[in-house]
């Protein structure tokens, strides 16, 4: 699987694991894996979602893997499926939501608006934000065409 950091990261200085601290969710849930904590389905399926955009395949697979009872060929499954699908990183109300359903917090802190909010600390490759928009305009579209 190609790289799939953005060109304003890669010229950076700051390495993808620096880039992503920036945010505290996302901190919160690499500091879970590194001290080898189970984050649950869907705190690997977020992370997936998101740290793809900022770190290299085996970078992802290796943290990743350090999460107890998850082998490498399971961590590769859910890396194809998230790439296969280009899923867009989540809202805060979807981590939320998916929060809900496991015992591990995703957000270290969910009261906070923003705690959630990937989008607010981190910049992601164009097409996400190109993505995100068309999503809206079709939204906005069958809202009108239902009015």
């Amino acid at each position: 699987m190609p790289t799939n950091k953005s060109a304003t990261q890669n010229d950076s200085n700051q390495n993808g694991i620096e880039l992503l601290r920036a945010n505290a969710m996302m901190a919160h849930l690499i500091d879970a894996l590194e001290a080898e904590q189970d984050i649950g389905h869907y705190g690997r399926l977020v992370f997936a979602m998101i740290a793809r955009h900022f770190l290299e395949e085996e970078e992802l697979v290796q943290l990743l893997c350090k999460n107890p009872n998850l082998h490498e060929n399971q961590v590769r499954v859910l890396l194809r499926q998230v790439e296969s699908r280009d899923y867009n990183p989540p809202r805060p109300e979807r981590i939320r939501e998916w929060q809900t359903q496991q015992d591990f917090p995703i957000c270290p802190n969910s009261e906070d608006p923003d705690g959630c909010n990937v989008y607010r600390d981190l910049k992601f490759p164009d097409h996400i934000y190109e993505n995100i928009q068309h999503y809206q305009e079709k939204k906005a579209e069958v809202e009108n065409e239902a009015a």
